[in-house]
């Protein structure tokens, strides 16, 4: 639920740890969601669009409710369920959300049938579609309490100034809007850090190397189906019978 080379730290207490490398007691599972948080502006949407795209098929979105009107270029049901007022707070008297929250006059929320939506339809290996969370640090709190069992990343822009220059790109904001979405980035990013909050942070001030440090994390944590890429070795070929010369040859594994 969101509108929305860096180093990679866990925010909880214990040490560092090699993102690439899972704990023994945190086995892979992909029936524990993946959240993923972080202010408007910290370019969480285009890291996880690199990723679905990098690993189709094996991911879900998690598709949120909100009762504002579409952005140029959004679709009803793919970039978010759009709703009346009425309608979301229907869904909210049934408890039909894992989270909701307000912000600036409009609602959003994850709904448990979203989430249900894509763990039904598993991925071509036949394992659990992974179902991705896209929220704000709000509904961090409300899936915390909830019994999903998820994992949590957060992405943290380099800092508030490239929040607002990233915000203003956009082009979406009124000097208002933008100015609320600064401040309640600044309380998120105080929030965030708090040690235990979120499995790992990822500083998104390179887009790539930020890329690479959640796909990392990712395959770490969870079982997909990894592309192969050819790799290319020279190796000495058998001896040379007697009057050849050695030769070179390559095996591509």
């Amino acid at each position: 639920m969101s509108d929305a080379a860096p180093a990679t730290t866990p925010a909880s207490a214990p040490p560092a740890a090699d993102p690439a490398s899972a704990p023994a007691n945190d086995a892979k599972d992909n029936t524990r969601p993946l959240v993923v948080s972080g202010p408007s502006g910290s370019g969480k949407s285009t890291l996880l669009n690199r990723l679905f795209k990098e690993f189709p098929d094996q991911f879900g979105f998690s598709v949120s409710h909100t009762t504002r009107l579409p952005r140029p270029g959004e679709t009803d049901g793919v970039s978010y369920h759009f709703v009346t007022r009425e309608a979301f707070d229907t869904v909210v008297a049934s408890h039909g959300f894992i989270e909701h929250a307000e912000f600036s006059g409009n609602c959003y929320g994850t709904s448990i049938a979203a989430v249900q939506a894509v763990t039904a339809t598993p991925a071509p290996s036949g394992r659990p579609r992974v179902c991705v969370l896209d929220i704000e640090q709000a509904g961090v709190r409300n899936v915390k309490k909830s019994d999903l069992r998820a994992r949590f990343v957060f992405i943290k822009p380099p800092s508030v100034e490239e929040i607002e220059k990233r915000l203003r790109g956009r082009g979406t904001e009124t000097e208002e809007s933008l100015k609320a979405r600064v401040a309640t980035a600044v309380k998120e990013l105080e929030e965030a850090l708090v040690p235990g909050t979120h499995d790992v942070i990822i500083v998104n001030d390179d887009a790539d190397r930020a890329y690479e440090e959640l796909k990392a994390w990712v395959i770490a944590h969870y079982e997909l189906d990894v592309p192969c890429k050819p790799v290319e070795k020279k190796v000495d070929a058998p001896p040379a019978t007697e009057g050849k010369k050695k030769s070179k040859f390559c095996v591509i594994q």
